[in-house]
């Protein structure tokens, strides 16, 4: 039996009834957006579904908004949400099957769920903080002491953003004082590539860093201004969470508006609305530490005022206490003084008076001494060659004796000794 046979167009106009009449209704489709592209109006995306672990696509198919809808549901889905519709979204859309023979299958998107879209970024959310947190990583870097002065500052942020160029407006002044130094290096902070593009960018800034100083920041600063709330949530990332958590030295975020939240506010050290507020914290910072210089200045030289004013009191009572402890060592020493002098003038009495009587004594001595006087008693002089002689052995053969009366010259003719 020969099989039937059909023209291709024939075959597919089949198969378009079939899907007309089989997915009559529209049904409302979970799908993450990979691509998407607006022209003339019309909102031409491509839809996938991944595996859960792997990130692997096991479904896709092309999708279309056409321009007469666009403008209610899309309009109305980033004004219920906050969020401009783009890739990377994971989206609950109503879809209707359309096939056509020339441009294959697709489907109409009718209506987006903005809800679904809230709902699903905020799990991620709250996925990332329950996992830092389980980890005992999610107040690591909060728990660091604040800089006690900031001297030098890492800044990352996306290259000529708004954002930054406030932020270096005070930074700048900053600067020109002498008062902070400020390194800069940027990154790209939405679509899929912007946590990979800020930990590259932190991870080269810093071993840069440590080729140049030889110390490490003082502060990390990452910044950019507000935007949509799906360009903010490719912040929301725990490979890029982790990482900042780990880090020694402090960082402070400024990122998006007042009512904008990512992860990375959840785990800085310090959190700030915008990247201006990050420089007035920097700036205040540095103004409270020279206050407190100020301050401490100002105490120490009250304090030192005081402790002089009580030394010299002090001082004063010691130097009295002196005065009065010398004075009465100086009468205690005079008296002690008069004591001795009298003293010494009474044994100086005494010793004269006894040095007179042995004077005395001597000079009756002396005048009883006097040859005159002893020749008279009837003694005589021996003298041999006119000195006075008084051993016998000085004696020779002729000797002249001295007497009261006169001199005997007399030759020696015998020597008897007394032995």
């Amino acid at each position: 039996m020969s099989l039937p046979q059909f023209s291709l167009s024939n075959y597919l106009s089949t198969i378009q009834e079939v899907i007309r009449l089989s997915f009559d209704e529209p049904v409302w489709v979970k799908a993450e957006i990979r691509n998407l592209s607006i022209k003339g109006g019309h909102y031409y995306l491509e839809l996938a579904e991944k595996e859960e672990d792997t990130d692997k696509v096991i479904a896709s198919c092309k999708a279309t908004i056409w321009k007469f809808t666009a403008v209610k549901i899309v309009t109305k889905f980033e004004r219920e949400s906050g969020i401009d519709l783009s890739k990377g979204l994971n989206v609950l859309i109503k879809v209707k099957a359309r096939f056509d023979p020339q441009y294959g299958f697709s489907v109409n998107i009718e209506e987006i769920d903005s809800s679904f879209t809230l709902g699903d970024i905020a799990k991620r959310y709250q996925q990332i903080l329950a996992q830092l947190t389980s980890e005992g990583l999610v107040n690591l870097n909060k728990s660091l002491p604040a800089p006690f002065d900031i001297e030098n500052v890492f800044v990352i942020a996306p290259e000529n953003a708004a954002g930054l160029g406030d932020f270096k407006k005070d930074a700048d002044a900053l600067k020109k004082a002498g008062v902070c130094h400020f390194v800069y290096h940027t990154a790209t902070f939405q679509g899929n590539t912007a946590a990979n593009s800020i930990m590259e960018s932190l991870g080269s800034g810093l071993r840069q860093w440590a080729k140049n100083y030889s110390i490490p920041p003082d502060l990390i600063v990452i910044i950019r201004g507000g935007g949509a709330v799906n360009d903010l949530a490719y912040l929301n990332d725990y490979e890029l969470a982790a990482l900042l958590c780990k880090r020694k030295v402090p960082i402070w975020v400024g990122v998006g508006h007042e009512k904008d939240q990512t992860i990375l506010d959840e785990i800085a050290h310090r959190s700030f609305d915008t990247p201006s507020k990050v420089i007035a914290g920097i700036r205040n910072l540095i103004s409270e530490r020279a206050q407190d210089v100020l301050d401490s200045l100002q105490t120490i030289k009250l304090r030192s005022q005081h402790q002089i004013i009580a030394y010299q009191s002090q001082n004063d009572q010691l130097m009295s206490t002196i005065k009065t402890y010398a004075q009465n060592q100086l009468n205690v020493a005079n008296k002690n003084l008069d004591l001795v002098k009298s003293t010494t003038q009474y044994f100086a009495q005494q010793q004269i008076k006894l040095a007179s009587t042995q004077i005395e004594s001597l000079m009756r001595e002396t005048l009883l001494q006097n040859p005159k006087n002893v020749l008279a008693k009837g003694y005589a002089i021996v003298r041999y060659e006119g000195k006075a002689i008084h051993s016998i052995h000085q004696a020779n053969s002729s000797i002249s004796i001295e007497m009261q009366d006169g001199h005997i010259h007399a030759n020696v003719s015998e020597v008897i000794s007394n032995e």
